[in-house]
């Protein structure tokens, strides 16, 4: 209703004339113009408004809305996750860079089991808040990664001595308990190393770490509270551990090799039983109440390889034993724990043996030796000989002489016969073990298998094959070769009063190995070198040096598959003699 028409309550004092038409009233029509140009305005505005507000919200994402540098405004989260992962996708599998402490190196994301978690990422993008109409805005992607895994990457790259926060530790010098108390030093932070990597990553940005001064987890009064709360009283008296109706007894000594205080690389100071350096300080009483497994084995019978099947055995369960011990040994004697046996099979199966293929010969080799079998030299032979016996060769791995024996000295049963020292005969233990070496040397050589370490004598005997041969002296020389066949490779050894055998039997794989040597050439004549009379001389005739070719010739399916040279250089064995020179 216009403004100028009476009410409808107000009585008219006129005769009602007809109402003129709206648009020739003088006084309607600027108030009609101006409310049609405000209804109008406000129509247009409420229809923009909405208009805005529909481009605003559609879809799940807010308009704006960026993930890594990807546009998912407007998107279903359907549409949103397969366009982040299309954009983003081929980038995950590259490195992030990192700058730890001033060096640079990168990290495979696989290393640190890093991912890009698509779902929860656009999952942020919807709940990041109301529409960005102008501008825009980026949200965080949410990046998974395995911190354990990352701090131990970032420690393998930084030197020891850059860490220098002490860490706290106990350790007994023999039944005293001795404490290493904190201190405050650079560490990792890996919480704020974890956040770098995650900005970095996927934006080709470098992860700048610092190293951080960070006090150790365990404080010096914590460390003096384990000290005199566990560490004293746990060798204070011994411990009787019952198993069934058996027992035995775990004494001072034995409970200060097995309990362990082990500081992580965060400072944190734990106590501990380590079952392993337990049970070796106190074999003899842990034997008390075990049965130990027995492997199976292979024996020679009737000329031919059997399996001896082995046996499973009944040992304490040091996992069960340890956290009982631990929670004993604060406290004052008589201190008594229980425990429990746990069946342990066997290390080698007999399963696991016939699946070696190990049934017949492969190689055999004999080499002479003169003095008898009751000279040191011969002992020494037969010594190390018997130590090989039995010895098994997986496929794929390689046997070292010196790591399966050990040191070859007094204590292993060696005695004293002539070495090569310094281009001289003397005195040395274990002298003889070398011709035991070739023996092995060569049947491992007509085996076909790998050569990964050997080195011929200086001097040339003749007691040996030239070239073929090697020498050993424990730690720096040492025997290595491999076995590349499918099959496993088990080692026989034998001796007599003049003779040592060594016989590799597996399955056959080749149809021959041969050697083909070539003539000496460069022959020298052998110089004579008077000594001092004594204990370390030891005379020889002497022998000429020379340099010889030799080729393994490796046949299958009656082709040559391989010829593979050996050259060696053998210096002239001097005539020595001991006494001045006329």
């Amino acid at each position: 209703m216009f403004a100028s028409e009476p009410s409808v309550d107000q009585a008219p004092t006129t005769v009602p004339q007809p109402a003129p038409p709206q648009d020739s009233s003088p006084s309607e029509g600027p108030v009609s113009r101006r409310r049609i140009v405000v209804v109008g305005t406000v129509a247009a505005v409420l229809i923009a408004g909405a208009a805005a507000g529909a481009w605003a919200y559609g879809g799940d994402v807010p308009r704006g809305t960026s993930v890594l540098g990807v546009d998912l405004g407007g998107m279903s989260r359907t549409d949103a996750e397969r366009a982040l992962t299309n954009g983003v996708g081929p980038r995950t599998s590259h490195p992030v860079a990192v700058s730890l402490a001033g060096k640079t190196f990168s990290i495979e994301p696989a290393d640190i089991a890093m991912t890009l978690n698509v779902d929860l990422s656009v999952g942020r993008a919807i709940r990041s808040g109301n529409p960005a109409l102008f501008g825009g805005r980026t949200v965080p992607p949410v990046i998974e990664l395995d911190e354990a895994k990352l701090e131990a990457v970032l420690r393998g790259q930084v030197g020891p001595k850059q860490i220098t926060m002490k860490k706290p530790g106990i350790g007994y010098a023999g039944l005293t308990p001795e404490a290493t108390h904190p201190a405050p030093g650079k560490n990792l932070d890996v919480a704020a190393a974890s956040a770098a990597i995650r900005q970095s990553w996927l934006t080709g940005g470098v992860a700048v770490i610092e190293l951080v001064t960070r006090p150790p987890a365990t404080t010096a009064e914590q460390v003096d509270g384990l000290l005199a709360g566990l560490a004293v009283p746990a060798v204070a008296a011994p411990v009787t551990v019952t198993v069934g109706d058996r027992s035995f007894t775990l004494t001072p000594k034995a409970i200060s090799k097995g309990l362990v205080f082990r500081a992580d690389d965060n400072g944190l100071l734990t106590p501990a039983i380590d079952g392993v350096r337990l049970h070796a300080a106190a074999a003899k009483e842990f034997a008390k109440v075990e049965t130990p497994p027995e492997a199976a084995k292979i024996v020679l019978k009737g000329g031919k390889p059997k399996i001896v099947a082995g046996r499973p055995g009944d040992l304490v369960d040091l996992n069960l034993l340890g956290p009982a011990l631990l929670g004993m040994l604060p406290n004052p004697g008589p201190r008594a724990v229980t425990a429990s046996l746990t069946s342990q099979a066997a290390a080698l199966t007999d399963t696991d043996l016939a699946r070696l293929g190990i049934k017949e010969k492969v190689s055999t080799f004999t080499t002479y030796f003169t003095g008898g079998g009751g000279s040191p030299r011969s002992q020494n032979i037969m010594t190390i000989a018997r130590a090989v016996d039995g010895a098994l060769v997986l496929p794929g791995k390689t046997f070292s002489l010196n790591g399966h024996t050990g040191e070859r000295d007094y204590d292993s049963g060696y005695q004293d016969a002539p070495v090569i020292v310094g281009g001289k005969l003397e005195p040395g233990v274990g002298g003889g073990a070398s011709q035991f070496t070739t023996t092995l040397f060569n049947a491992a050589y007509y085996a076909g298998l790998e050569d990964v370490e050997h080195k011929p004598h200086s001097f040339y005997f003749s007691r040996y094959p030239a070239v073929i041969e090697s020498t050993i002296f424990y730690p720096t020389l040492d025997l290595k070769f491999k076995n590349t066949t499918p099959h496993g490779i088990f080692i026989d050894t034998s001796y007599t009063n003049r003779s040592v055998t060594v016989t590799m039997w597996s399955t056959k794989v080749y149809d021959s190995v041969k050697t083909v040597l070539g003539p000496r050439r460069d022959v020298t004549s052998p110089p004579t070198v008077h000594r001092e009379p004594g204990p370390k001389c030891i005379t020889s005739s002497g022998l000429p040096g020379f340099t010889q070719d030799a080729w393994r010739v490796i046949r299958k399916d009656g082709k040559e598959i391989e010829r593979e040279k050996f050259t060696w250089r053998y210096d002239p064995e001097p005539r020595f003699i001991c006494g001045e020179k006329p």
